[in-house]
């Protein structure tokens, strides 16, 4: 590997400015254990016909309450649902109902497959929220990292919901997105794509950076975030992905929340006494 690709794969490594990666991984599963001990939850709930696609939804005490659905990072390859809980005590606390979204995930399934999926499941939560535990009054989405270019992808499939017959403006609140990576190409010449196995022409089509530049629209109003202490990589993704919706004519929050990095920022989502939080929730009392 050249001196380059040993740069490129440092400055797509988070990881790498963080010294304590395991405790807050370790937060993640514990806090996500606790919610499912301590709260109301109606685990599997399915949100389509794969095996993966399924929510562990957390019910707000009163019904018709709104619904953050969380969709979890680990770079397409780690973590899953049973990790991605952590925020529900916080947000059902605020009257919010809360659900961790799982996909499939690399090397077993391809980034065209994954992107697909976690689609798939976003559009099958807003047109069956009625039929869903607490019957909730709005979607509102948010993911880290990985889960945030998910999200991103999702709510930029004009074809996915226009055969859907849905309309995601009409559909998604709100959206969060946390330490996203929007535009893919950079990472086929790293580490991650060890597992991920993208060519040049399968990146481009995963970006929803690509998607914005070609005038796919429908974005809700929009938080954008980020640590800063993140890598270069991060805050230039978030910048470009960031002009690109306000220039597409989204509504866009952006943040660069001090004291935070990659791992810590997302225990703020549901936490209206953070930089984030405070965000967070602003988007969802409308």
């Amino acid at each position: 590997m050249t001196t380059a690709g040993l740069d490129l794969d440092l400055d797509y490594s988070p990881s790498s400015l963080v010294p304590d990666l395991d405790a807050h991984l370790a937060r993640y599963a514990a806090d996500s254990a606790r919610a499912r001990e301590t709260l109301r939850v109606h685990r599997d709930v399915p949100c389509g016909p794969l095996p993966e696609q399924r929510i562990d939804l957390f019910p707000a005490a009163e019904p018709g309450a709104p619904l953050m659905v969380f969709v979890h990072g680990g770079y397409w390859q780690e973590l899953s649902r049973s990790e991605a809980a952590f925020a529900a005590a916080d947000f059902v606390a605020a009257g919010v109902s809360f659900a961790a979204l799982g996909y499939g995930l690399a090397p077993r399934h391809r980034m065209r497959a994954i992107t697909a999926m976690a689609a798939d499941s976003v559009r099958r939560i807003c047109a069956g929220r009625a039929g869903l535990p607490g019957a909730p009054s709005a979607v509102h989405l948010s993911g880290h990292s990985a889960g945030a270019h998910l999200v991103a992808s999702a709510l930029l499939d004009a074809a996915g919901w226009r055969a859907a017959g849905l309309d995601p403006a009409a559909e998604v609140a709100s959206a969060t997105l946390i330490s996203g990576v929007y535009d893919l190409e950079p990472l086929t010449h790293t580490y991650v794509n060890d597992a991920l196995g993208m060519d040049p022409a399968e990146a481009r089509e995963v970006s929803p950076l690509r998607l914005l530049a070609a005038g796919a629209g429908g974005l809700p109003p929009l938080v954008i975030a980020r640590g800063v202490r993140e890598t270069g990589a991060f805050g230039r993704q978030q910048e470009v992905f960031a002009q690109a919706a306000r220039a597409g004519g989204a509504d866009v929050t952006e943040l660069v929340v001090p004291g935070r990095h990659h791992f810590d920022l997302p225990f703020d989502l549901g936490e209206p006494a953070t930089v984030l939080g405070a965000a967070v929730a602003r988007r969802i009392r409308g």
